[in-house]
């Protein structure tokens, strides 16, 4: 791997490590920047390092370094009723990155690569919680109304700025 390449990877990791802590406690299930950054990293980076990057972040909370939601670290959150959203962070990088790896080119694509991602982390999550805290699929996904309005916004901004970084990074691989 080059160094650019070990250097963004790294860079957007930190980037999650700093952002994914700071919440708005709404429920179970906080509001969280974190699919922010995911959407970015997915956007600006190839699926690869997009999807490295995320496993990285997770990594790095299951050791026990506060940096999933609410400042928390550990395998226990991993276990947790939003442990699933955690494993959905890698199959929205995995999937949006894909995509948008395929065709860097087409913006009009971006929007539509980070809502499957979204609709996979989604399932994920979803499944996970509704294990976990014995829930049904109907009052499960009562909880993520507000997160679908956020998700939209983080979207629209990610599919904005996420070609633009994905340009510059580009160009300093060249």
């Amino acid at each position: 791997m080059k160094i650019r390449n070990m250097t963004a990877t790294a860079v957007f990791t930190a980037v999650l490590c700093v952002v994914a802590p700071f919440t708005i406690p709404i429920g179970p299930i906080p509001l969280t920047l974190a699919t922010l950054i995911i959407y970015l990293v997915a956007s600006a980076l190839d699926w690869r390092l997009a999807t490295l990057s995320v496993v990285v972040y997770i990594a790095i909370g299951a050791v026990g370094l506060p940096v999933f939601s609410k400042m928390q670290g550990g395998i226990q959150v991993l276990v947790g009723p939003t442990g699933g959203f955690l494993a959905g962070y890698i199959a929205c990088a995995l999937i949006a990155g894909l995509i948008i790896s395929r065709h860097p080119t087409n913006k009009w694509l971006y929007p539509p690569a980070m809502l499957l991602g979204t609709i996979a982390l989604y399932a994920l999550g979803t499944a996970w919680f509704m294990f976990s805290m014995s829930q049904t699929l109907g009052a499960s996904l009562l909880l993520f109304v507000p997160h679908l309005i956020g998700d939209a916004f983080k979207i629209i901004i990610a599919s904005i700025i996420g070609p633009r970084l994905r340009a510059i990074i580009q160009r300093q691989q060249a």
